[in-house]
Formats: structure tokens, sequence, C-alpha cells
């Protein structure tokens, strides 16, 4: 299978970036975590009429016409991003609820582990969430709310577009980490040039690279249980890369004023959120 990006595919991967970079940057991350969290309603407008959530609606549908491999390469830049809010969500309801295609409409949903995330800050909730209670969220940009009682599968895309935002954090990690061992000095060398730094990076970008390759296949051929393994390796990779990437920065890694931690918690959040490891592994395992 020939993983190589079209021009097209590279040019909207570059595209949304460039958006991201200029509209969502570490001062706009930093102001949000600092500011409480809350959403940025201009910002999901903004999305909205750059065709974040109607990338896969056809276009007699007011839609940009795209499919699920371009869909995975924009999710995975929202993921390196760090951009807050029921993005996949919102996603996956555009042609299905008024104003979600347009980003007029936040739309979040009942996970069927019994997460809600973003519920006070949405026009609508997709799911039974009679009982919810709000609960602490180790992620500063991701409130939450438990509905007891909750039950049934993720949709497969849901599923496939949370594990490339997975993949967006290892790959965030991977190249903070070597930023960083480039720079820093010890002993009057660079710590990159340590072998045991050398390892960690290396470790992290074989765990990227995997992560993406599977993610890139299922969403490809659609496969339910090929998805269900590349969340599983992303998940891995996305919460492993950001530990080791917290030890290559050292103690420095482990403050409040690093970003690196924002992406640890939210790797644990989204591994909760949708098909945690375990249901993952017997998914996969069922079909051997």
């Amino acid at each position: 299978m020939d993983f190589r990006l079209s021009r097209d595919q590279t040019d909207l991967r570059r595209g949304v970036r460039e958006l991201l970079a200029g509209r969502f940057g570490r001062e706009a991350l930093r102001a949000a975590v600092d500011g409480g969290g809350g959403l940025d309603r201009g910002l999901w407008k903004e999305l909205g009429e750059a065709g974040f959530f109607a990338l896969r609606l056809p276009e007699d549908e007011g839609g940009v016409g795209l499919g699920l491999p371009e869909a995975v390469l924009v999710f995975e830049e929202a993921g390196r991003a760090l951009l807050p809010g029921p993005l996949v969500a919102t996603h996956v309801a555009a042609g299905a609820v008024p104003g979600a295609a347009e980003g007029t409409a936040v739309v979040t949903e009942v996970s069927p582990e019994g997460l809600l995330p973003w519920r006070d800050a949405a026009d609508v909730v997709r799911g039974d969430a009679a009982g919810a209670v709000p609960v602490r969220s180790v992620d500063p940009l991701t409130p939450l709310h438990r509905v007891p009682g909750a039950g049934g599968a993720a949709e497969s895309v849901t599923v496939l577009l949370t594990a490339a935002e997975q993949v967006g954090t290892a790959a965030w990690c991977t190249d903070a980490a070597v930023a960083y061992a480039r720079q820093r000095e010890q002993f009057g060398q660079v710590i990159g040039g340590f072998q045991a730094v050398k390892h960690l990076c290396a470790g992290m970008l074989v765990r990227t690279e995997l992560a993406r390759a599977a993610v890139w296949a299922a969403a490809v051929t659609g496969d339910a249980v090929e998805t269900a393994g590349a969340k599983l390796l992303a998940d891995e990779a996305a919460v492993a890369n950001a530990r080791d990437c917290l030890q290559v920065h050292g103690g420095m890694g482990f403050t409040w004023e690093a970003d690196v931690h924002l992406h640890l918690k939210r790797a644990w959040v989204r591994a909760a959120l949708v098909l945690p490891a375990g249901r993952a592994a017997e998914e996969v395992a069922a079909a051997l």
C-alpha cells in the first residue's frame, strides 16, 4: 500500500497547520489554559468556514467532498496543536445536525465509556445524558461529565479520528524532544549527543510512524478491526511519547510553564474517552 501523500493532501495538511499556528499558536493555547479552558466560539466558526467540519460532506450538500484519508490528516494537525473542543463529535455530526458543518453549532456526544466532554459548552448533546454529573478532568482544556449507564460501541469514524489526534500529540512530543535535545547542554555538550537520549528520541519516532501508518491504513480500508488496532497503537504512542518527552526535558518538563504535560494529559483523556486499550485489544484479539 502506497502511503505517499498526493500534492493536494500535502497542501491540505500544510494549510491546516498554518491556519492553526496562526489562530491557535502557543500564546493562544496558554491563554486558554490560564483562562479556565472556555470554548472559543469565534475560532469554532472559523474552523467551520475553513471546511474543518464539512470536510467529508459531498459538495452538493455544501461540503468539501473529501474522504476519510484527508480527515485523518486534518485531525492529526488538530491533535498536534492541542486544539480544544468536541472536534470529532461536531465533525461526525456535520450534515445531520444543523449548524455543525458551518461551525455555528457545537456538538458533543456521550461516549460508550460514560464520559461526556464539553457538555456545558455544547448546543447539541448526542446520546442519553440523563444523570450526567461533572467530574474533575486531568486535562484543563477538556471539561468532563460522567453519565451512568452508558454503553454500546463507538462509531468507527469517531475512533479513527481520535486516533489521528493521538498521532498528532505523538508527533509533537517527538519534535519537541528532539529540538530540546539539540539545544540543552550538559557536561560541555548538547544532551542529544548522549546515547540514552538518542535512544529515547529514536523510540518516539518509531512509535509515531508505526501509529501513523496504522491510522492511514485504517482510513483507506475502513476496516473496524484495523481501526481498533490503530487506536491501540496511537494511544500507546501519544502517552509513551509524552512521558519520554518529559524525561528528555528533565526537571523543566515537569513545570506548569512547559507544554509537555498538556499533551500528556490530553493523551490520557483521549485514550479513556473512546475505545480504551482494553476494549481495543479485545476487538483485535477476537478477529485473530
